[in-house]
């Protein structure tokens, strides 16, 4: 237990280095960014002196350090400022859009774990069958294609041509949808959020099932080639018992490693295909922050994602030295 808070301490402390490190570089990105958010907030017919003064209201007069400082002060109190364009919070209006994305990007990971898991370890067991040729087949297709074609392509065929699934918009959330089933007996929620959800689901977790799939494969290959896996078999060992206690247990490390990243990875990579299919997400706010160079929206949208994939690795690390024990905490 010991090792483990010592594990957690010093992890932790590295990830308050690397947010600070992310905070920094968005603040500097803003800094030397050419645009002048006085400008856009201004009406077309604005006078110098109306600019200078909404310059003097937002700050941007001060000298960079004292920006930097104050912007820091607010992140550390949990303030990231707010919106040039709205004059809301940046956090309320980012925790607002935050469960359109982490139920996008978890639908995505369980659609790929799913589906790649069992099936890298089938192509493994039978290695060179039709199996094995299909699942590559696809695996190379899901790796090869990007997400935005692929979600561009899903909507003129799925929805505009078969008319089977909406085409954009998250018109309930999954709580909502849970409180409608539980609390008044209506499943049409649960039915139209499942609905909505297919199509950005696939779009996004294709690519994340196909690098799966290839790592279940490869990983359960090589610990089938391993001596103590003959000898359970020599000794009359179920096959079942042996593939699942043992030989996916020893091969999960990488997957797992890979699954946590990617995570992160889901989140940040949702941008695209948030705005093909209209859903009101993080990468939705950010593309329209990014338009009208909203910096403090950016910012707070980067910033969270950073903190994001340092809690990630901080879970991927400790999950892998419980499943590994050669790996150490360290």
């Amino acid at each position: 237990m010991k090792d483990e808070l010592v594990f957690l301490g010093r992890r932790l402390a590295q990830g308050v280095v690397v947010v600070w490190g992310v905070v920094t570089t968005v603040f500097l990105f803003r800094v030397i960014s050419p645009t002048n958010p006085a400008q856009l907030m201004a009406p077309d017919d604005a006078t110098p002196e109306l600019i200078q003064q909404i310059e003097q209201d937002l700050g941007l007069t001060e000298p960079v350090l004292n920006q930097y400082v104050y912007y820091l002060s607010g992140v550390l109190q949990g303030d990231l400022g707010f919106s040039y364009m709205t004059n809301t919070p940046v956090l309320r209006r980012i925790m607002f859009a935050l469960p359109g994305t982490l139920e996008l990007a978890a639908a995505a990971l369980v659609f790929a774990v799913l589906a790649s898991i069992p099936l890298g370890i089938l192509s493994a067991m039978y290695r060179g069958s039709r199996i094995d040729s299909t699942s590559n087949l696809v695996s190379l297709g899901g790796v090869s294609t990007p997400n935005f074609w692929l979600a561009i392509m899903m909507v003129l065929l799925v929805s505009v041509q078969l008319g089977v699934l909406p085409t954009s918009g998250r018109p309930i959330g999954l709580v909502d949808a849970l409180t409608l089933l539980v609390f008044q007996a209506d499943p049409n929620g649960l039915t139209s959020w499942v609905a909505h959800m297919i199509l950005p689901t696939i779009a996004l977790g294709t690519y994340f099932m196909a690098l799966l799939f290839r790592l279940t494969r490869n990983g359960v290959l090589e610990e089938l080639g391993k001596e103590y896996v003959l000898a359970a078999r020599g000794k009359g060992l179920p096959e079942s018992l042996l593939m699942y206690r043992y030989v996916l247990r020893n091969s999960l490390t990488p997957v797992v490693t890979v699954t946590g990243l990617q995570l992160g990875g889901l989140i940040g990579g949702s941008v695209v295909v948030e705005s093909v299919f209209a859903w009101p997400g993080l990468g939705t706010l950010f593309i329209r922050s990014l338009n009208v160079s909203d910096w403090p929206m950016m910012q707070g949208i980067l910033i969270l994602v950073g903190a994001g994939y340092v809690l990630t690795n901080i879970t991927v690390d400790f999950v892998n030295a419980k499943l590994n024990p050669q790996v150490e905490l360290a």
